[in-house]
C-alpha cells in the first residue's frame, strides 16, 4: 500500500472515541431548533420528565392567571392555588368533575384557551409517544474488539455481529469502509473513505451470529499497514448493518466502529456456536466478546 506524503501534524489531538465523537465549531449547538428530533432522541425517563414538567407547569400558569382575575371560580377558595391549580387540572384534561366551574367572563375566556391548548397538546404528546414506540429498532449486537488473524493463510479482519432478537432478520447486509487521516501533495489534511472487500457481505436470513471477514491482500487499503500506522494516520473501520426485521416488516440499521486500541493483532473469537443435548443450537452470548491467541 502506498504510504501517504507527510505526516499529520502533532498539534492535531487524536480523537480516541472514534467519527461521532466530533466538536463542531461556528455550528449552531442549540439543539432545540429542531425539538421534535430532540424529543424522538432523547431517553424516555428525560422525555416523561420533559413532558410532566411541561404539563405541571402549563397549569401553575394558567392557575395564576386564574387568581389574577379574582373570585372568578366557583366553589374555589378565594385567593387559594391549589383549588384553581386542579381545576386546571380538570378543564385541561377536559375531566369536568362539576364541583367547580367558572362564573365570569374572565374565567370563561381563560377555560376557552386552556381547552384549545389543552386538545393540541394532547395530540402533539399522543403523535410523540407513538413515533417514539414505533420507531423501527435493531437489537444488532456487533463485538467490542475486531481481530486480524490468518484465514486460509491470508491475514484477515475479523469482526462478529449477533442478533439479539428471537426473531429472523431478512436481506441483511454488512459494510465496512476503511477511514484515515491523509496529507494530499499540496498539504491539506483529508479524512478518506476506503471500501473494504467483505468475503460475504449479504445474508438472505440471519438470526443467530455473523463472522464478517476482510482478506488483507494486495487490493486491500489495510495491506502492509502496521499498528503504528493506524494509530499514527487515526484510522477507523466503520460498520454498517442494515436487513429487513421480520416481525414489524421494517428496516433497520446499526452501525458500530473500532479505533487501533480496539483492533487486536494475532487473536481468534472464542468460539460460541454448541448444540444442547436435544440437539438444538446454543449462542453463549456471555463469550462473545472473547478472544483468545492463536496459538492456543
Amino acid at each position: 500500500m502506498k504510504k501517504t506524503r507527510g505526516k499529520i501534524p502533532k498539534t492535531r489531538k487524536i480523537n480516541r472515541e472514534g467519527s461521532y465523537n466530533v466538536v463542531r465549531i461556528g455550528a449552531s449547538n442549540n439543539h432545540w431548533r429542531d425539538p421534535y428530533h430532540v424529543l424522538l432522541t432523547l431517553c424516555w425517563y428525560k422525555t416523561l420528565g420533559l413532558i410532566s414538567f411541561g404539563y405541571i407547569l402549563a397549569n401553575a400558569l394558567f392557575a395564576l392567571a386564574y387568581l389574577a382575575g379574582g373570585n372568578g371560580i366557583e366553589n374555589a377558595r378565594p385567593g387559594n392555588f391549589l383549588d384553581v391549580f386542579f381545576f386546571s387540572v380538570q378543564t385541561m384534561a377536559s375531566i369536568g368533575y362539576g364541583a367547580m366551574y367558572p362564573k365570569t367572563l374572565y374565567a370563561n375566556i381563560l377555560v376557552t384557551i386552556e381547552s384549545l391548548l389543552g386538545l393540541m397538546g394532547l395530540a402533539m404528546a399522543t403523535g410523540l409517544m407513538f413515533a417514539r414506540f414505533s420507531l423501527p429498532t435493531a437489537r444488532v449486537l456487533f463485538s467490542h474488539v475486531a481481530i486480524i488473524t490468518p484465514y486460509n493463510g491470508i491475514p484477515t479482519l475479523m469482526l462478529r455481529v449477533a442478533n439479539e432478537r428471537q426473531n429472523w432478520i431478512l436481506e441483511a447486509q454488512v459494510r465496512v469502509s476503511l477511514v484515515r487521516t491523509q496529507i494530499t501533495k499540496e498539504g491539506d489534511l483529508m479524512r478518506r473513505f476506503y471500501d473494504v472487500h467483505l468475503l460475504r457481505s449479504h445474508s438472505p436470513l440471519f438470526a443467530l451470529t455473523w463472522t464478517i471477514m476482510h482478506p488483507i491482500d494486495e487490493s486491500s487499503p489495510l495491506y502492509g499497514v502496521s499498528t503504528e500506522e493506524m494509530v499514527e494516520d487515526e484510522m477507523e473501520v466503520i460498520v454498517t448493518f442494515t436487513g429487513l426485521d421480520e416481525t414489524v416488516s421494517q428496516t433497520i440499521h446499526a452501525r458500530h466502529s473500532y479505533i487501533p486500541k480496539q483492533i487486536l493483532w494475532n487473536m481468534r473469537f472464542v468460539d460460541i456456536l454448541s448444540k444442547t443435548r436435544d440437539g438444538k443450537r446454543s449462542i453463549d452470548y456471555s463469550r462473545f466478546h472473547d478472544v483468545m491467541p492463536i496459538d492456543n
